[in-house]
């Protein structure tokens, strides 16, 4: 097997273990085990279990990104393209291993001083954050330039709440009580 194969399972095995499990409760073992690889194999492609983190939080960020843009990328121009991030939530949410957002899940599971895995969450929420911008810029022309960062900002928490609120009450009602909000924040 190609190395860039292995290293993919890795990522991909870890991944699962740790949305799942979560990122604590999994062990570099049962990454080996699950793999089906030796742990040196392991460690020839990451020299730590923070390593392995970044990598899965990666996967999972490109992941989200692509399938992301492309579902706002099919709703008519306008608010609906906006609005259209909580429905991608929802979708998810209905999915059968819907366990949360992997970012909020780890970072609440590593020290107040890693640095490397909390500034990689903070990289990619900042970019989600960037995406929704992007998508007031191109879709709300009464919008000021000025007041774009804000609701972005604001239209980030909303959907972020939605995401830990409905993992935690196992219902989709938060995620359309926060499309609900939002469509009153464009109006």
């Amino acid at each position: 097997m190609k190395h860039s194969e292995i290293k993919n399972r890795i990522i991909e095995t870890a991944s699962s273990l740790f949305y799942k499990n979560g990122y604590n409760s999994t062990g570099i073992n049962e990454i080996i085990s699950e793999a089906g690889i030796a742990k040196s194999t392991l460690y020839a492609h990451f020299r730590s279990k923070e390593d392995i983190c970044i990598a899965f939080l990666h996967f999972k960020d490109t992941d989200f990104n692509k399938n992301m843009e492309e579902f706002t990328a099919s709703k008519p121009k306008g608010k609906s393209q906006i609005l259209a991030i909580f429905g991608f939530l929802e979708l998810f949410y209905h999915t059968e291993d819907f366990n949360g957002c992997w970012s909020i899940k780890t970072v609440s599971e590593i020290s107040g001083d890693n640095e490397k895995i909390r500034s990689a969450i903070q990289e990619q929420k900042n970019k989600f954050i960037q995406f929704i911008s992007k998508l007031i810029t191109n879709n709300l022309d009464h919008i000021k330039e000025g007041e774009i960062n804000s609701l972005s900002r604001k239209i980030y928490l909303l959907y972020e709440g939605a995401v830990v609120e409905s993992n935690l009450h196992q219902a989709d009602w938060p995620i359309k009580e926060a499309k609900d909000l939002c469509s009153i924040l464009l109006k």
